[in-house]
């Protein structure tokens, strides 16, 4: 019986091994140089600043109180786009490529916790001569931002918090992070990952499907495949997932939290749980919306976000 069952096993890892190679032949597809993805994602408003080691691509565009946008995990900059083309009429709109995503690319050290991404930002500000402004965050940018105005609550005025990470949850993570977790199989992400597979996780976190374009995979697509980018994300999700959440409390900085109420990633019943946590916080959600409500209903969000940031509240 146990050389039966030996036999099977040594037949499973043989068909396993197998149908690595088939996709590895189908499937394979290299890095791409930052240089050559940025004439298609950089442009005239593009900057790159040098912090702790890497060239970070940012953007600094308009005049008046500053707005710091930070994006989510396999994201970018360019999330924020539409939110910038409006906001950027009455505030300066700071956003950035967060280490191991975007054209900024992977962090030298490899260093993914949410305490390197605040020191990160810290240096970042700093850099560009930031003494106090605005800090909104959308998933694992939430996540950062909300910790980050734990330890800085004399520099972050107002917060806004879209869809945040941080706070835990008993269900299991997305597909995507259980792979990159998963040894031999996480390979598939560093060295497999198909165009529909971009298609298939855009298609999770936003909630219509018709909104997304082509162009838009192909941004998700290109960005992921910069050279390191993929190492980067199999480094990020198996980071300890350390959280400071029974702090929650000790936020000062008037607080606004938007939730897509479908998001399937993050459930929207965490609304409730950061609003309750956090003394200054108010809450908005969004019917027919996900994970990422500022990409999907822009003008909606924008129209909250800005009225919050107007206010003597």
């Amino acid at each position: 019986m146990m050389k039966f069952v030996g036999k099977l096993i040594g037949y499973g890892l043989l068909a396993i091994m197998g149908l690595l190679l088939v996709l590895s032949a189908i499937y394979f597809r290299t890095d791409i140089p930052a240089e050559t993805l940025k004439a298609r994602y950089a442009n005239e408003a593009s900057k790159f600043i040098e912090v702790q080691g890497m060239p970070v691509h940012y953007r600094d565009e308009g005049r008046g109180p500053v707005l710091v946008l930070l994006h989510g995990t396999a994201a970018s900059l360019h999330t924020w786009d539409a939110w910038t083309e409006i906001l950027k009429k009455k505030y300066r709109i700071i956003r950035l490529d967060l280490p191991g995503f975007g054209l900024t690319g992977p962090h030298p050290a490899r260093k993914y916790q949410i305490q390197d991404y605040i020191a990160f930002l810290r240096i970042f500000t700093h850099k560009l001569g930031l003494n106090t402004f605005h800090l909104a965050g959308n998933s694992l940018g939430g996540h950062i931002a909300w910790e980050f105005a734990l330890d800085y609550p004399k520099v972050v005025e107002k917060l806004i918090l879209i869809d945040p990470a941080g706070y835990p949850l008993k269900s299991d993570p997305p597909f995507v992070f259980r792979l990159a977790r998963t040894p031999v199989f996480n390979q598939l992400v560093r060295y497999i990952t198909p165009r529909f597979f971009f298609r298939n996780n855009l298609e999770q976190v936003y909630h219509r499907d018709s909104l997304i374009t082509e162009k838009l995979i192909d941004r998700y697509y290109y960005l992921a495949r910069r050279e390191g980018n993929r190492q980067a994300f199999i480094d990020r999700a198996n980071t300890p997932a350390l959280s400071r959440y029974t702090r929650l409390g000790d936020i000062i900085a008037p607080t606004l939290v938007m939730w897509g109420q479908e998001d399937a990633w993050i459930p929207a019943f965490l609304a409730d749980k950061f609003a309750q946590a956090i003394p200054n916080a108010k809450v908005r959600l969004y019917e027919a919306a996900g994970h990422v409500p500022m990409e999907e209903i822009p003008e909606l969000t924008v129209r909250d976000a800005e009225k919050f940031l107007d206010s003597n509240y």
